[in-house]
């Protein structure tokens, strides 16, 4: 891969960790601050019905659930900059083909082939 494409591919992974990290943090203010404390301290907004905590519950284990996923998707951001640093950058991992562009502009931060990732995937 040339310099040029290079560049354009870091500043797509840059970018879309800047978004990344924007979503990670409004959404870990929003998971943790739904207490006691950020409601006022006021009874009446308490869940009174065992449902209701267990609405809130749910609904807090789903964001920090969606909050790992977007952690795990930055440090595959941080190691494809890497790549790109060490030159290694659209080649797999696995194989040390080179990953096709279609690829690489569907998931700029993949560090396999599909025929790889889908053998992963497989558990092979």
């Amino acid at each position: 891969m040339n310099k040029t494409e290079s560049k354009v591919y870091k500043e797509r992974l840059l970018a879309l960790r800047a978004r990344l990290r924007g979503d990670v943090t409004q959404m870990a203010e929003s998971a943790l601050n739904k207490n006691r404390m950020d409601r006022g301290d006021n009874l009446s907004s308490m869940p009174i019905h065992m449902a209701d905590l267990g609405s809130d519950n749910f609904e807090q284990e789903f964001t920090l659930s969606l909050i790992t996923n977007e952690e795990e998707t930055l440090e595959l951001i941080e190691r494809a900059l890497e790549r790109i640093e060490e030159g290694t950058y659209g080649i797999c991992d696995d194989c040390e083909c080179k990953i096709p562009k279609a690829r690489l502009n569907a998931i700029p931060y993949a560090s396999n082939c599909v025929k790889c990732a889908e053998q992963a995937q497989r558990g092979f």
